[in-house]
């Protein structure tokens, strides 16, 4: 492991820690895994407000869409034992469907440009006011005439994506779950991930929660609910260390995976634009992208009732991110891009060397928390309330032991460490801030403010 990404490691738990107490989250479990190997597992908070049953690495999530990346992996995995091509029709391994669905092919389904309803009429489900639909019912929704021609543009479908697992059914005679977890789960080494929710399996299982408005508190989702014949759109259950693995396992020059080099381009390359989105965003074969360029992405998200969730590969570092929130208002899709904001910093910051390695800590004032973030010959100062902590960096220059000149930021000093009698460190000046411990704020703002709230 480069010595830089071992820097980036160490900050990032503690950054995500402060944001998830900052926005009031019940939880959030974080993996980073590099060159297929899962080199950090984190979780805090809590799996269940209700219990107060503390959130750790092991916790499974409902991670809802990401099923379809595996679905995807699925389909790939049989074109490349020639069972199936893209560009077959529907209606060459399912019956009974109109002529409209029936002429949809294998990749406008797994691109989402089939043209077809996303939920059909009632997406209940989702808002758990319903069981999830059964083949029968959601081959109902597809009698309907569809909302657009195929091949037109991006539409995203989960109606879609649970014809695809039948047509996993028809192609190998065996029942979705069972079959994609034989064949791409478990050969894939994951050990924490069900097609499914599994009660005999999914133990510790973090639960979802409501947002806190309008009802003055978090309610607890439970989350445990079947998808049925909706498995391969939205039932996978996983950890993120499962999913970091898996998706570093997708990336083009990944070492080992169930899937050729060709395969996994293909699965990740940029195929539809999605036009309705004002991000730049694009969709491959059950995955979404980013913009291009050295540190772009490919991934998927996943929205279940109470969970958001999130796993990226950086193809070109060969670095996996998946980050797994335990409420309906949680932050996965803003924090994977704040992760990879820190390890882009981090990167050209470099390693800490010997003269900038003891300036690494936290250190606060009345207005909150900075952290001091060594690299190869400067530290930077990153406000750890932000989204993009190093967006406006202040730089600090070590000068000598203790002591630095403020290189750049909005106003310029110099900048020092305040060692106690015993030598410890125990607080940061930066120009005319002075930043203290923790603690130290705590009892300082308290002693300060106390007594004029009991009065009143």
């Amino acid at each position: 492991m480069s010595d830089w990404l071992s820097s980036a490691l160490d900050y990032i738990p503690t950054w995500i820690d402060y944001q998830r107490e900052l926005f009031d989250q019940p939880g959030v479990s974080l993996a980073i895994a590099h060159k297929g190997q899962v080199l950090l597992e984190h979780a805090s908070g809590m799996a269940d407000l209700a219990t107060r049953e503390p959130l750790t690495s092991r916790h499974r999530f409902r991670v809802a869409s990401h099923s379809k990346t595996f679905t995807a992996a699925g389909i790939m995995l049989l074109r490349e034992r020639n069972k199936i091509r893209l560009d077959d029709r529907l209606g060459e391994y399912l019956a009974n469907l109109t002529p409209e669905v029936s002429d949809v092919t294998i990749s406008q389904l797994l691109s989402h440009v089939a043209g077809l309803t996303r939920d059909g009429p009632d997406s209940g489900q989702f808002s758990d006011r319903r069981p999830f639909l059964s083949e029968a019912e959601f081959r109902a929704d597809l009698s309907a005439p569809q909302p657009l021609a195929p091949g037109v543009t991006f539409k995203y479908s989960n109606h879609g994506f649970a014809l695809l697992g039948k047509v996993i059914e028809k192609v190998t005679g065996e029942p979705y779950g069972p079959w994609i977890h034989d064949q791409v789960v478990a050969p894939a080494g994951l050990k924490e991930t069900t097609p499914d929710f599994d009660p005999t399996v999914c133990s510790p299982f973090a639960r979802g929660h409501s947002t806190r408005q309008p009802y003055g508190r978090r309610f607890v989702i439970p989350g445990d609910n079947l998808t049925n014949d909706m498995a391969s759109a939205t039932g996978f259950t996983a950890t993120a260390g499962d999913l970091a693995r898996f998706f570093g396992q997708l990336s083009p020059g990944a070492q080992s995976s169930i899937l050729t080099a060709a395969s996994r381009r293909e699965m990740t390359r940029r195929h539809w634009r999605d036009a309705h989105s004002q991000l730049e965003r694009y969709y491959g074969l059950g995955t979404i992208s980013g913009p291009p360029g050295p540190w772009s992405w490919v991934g998927h998200a996943g929205g279940f009732q109470g969970t958001l969730t999130r796993t990226v590969v950086l193809p070109e570092q060969d670095i996996a991110i998946s980050i797994l929130t335990n409420a309906i208002d949680g932050l996965a899709n803003v924090w994977f891009e704040s992760v990879i904001h820190v390890l882009t910093t981090i990167h050209g910051l470099g390693a800490p060397g010997p003269e900038t390695a003891h300036w690494r800590g936290r250190w606060w004032t009345l207005w909150g928390p900075l952290d001091l973030l060594p690299g190869k010959d400067k530290v930077l100062v990153a406000a750890s309330g932000q989204l993009s902590p190093f967006l406006d960096a202040t730089e600090l220059r070590p000068s000598g032991i203790d002591e630095a000149i403020v290189a750049s930021a909005q106003a310029f000093g110099d900048c020092r460490l305040v060692r106690g009698p015993a030598g410890n460190i125990e607080g940061v000046s930066i120009g005319s801030k002075h930043l203290v411990t923790e603690d130290a704020i705590k009892s300082e703002v308290e002693h300060r403010y106390q007594p004029s709230s009991q009065a009143t």
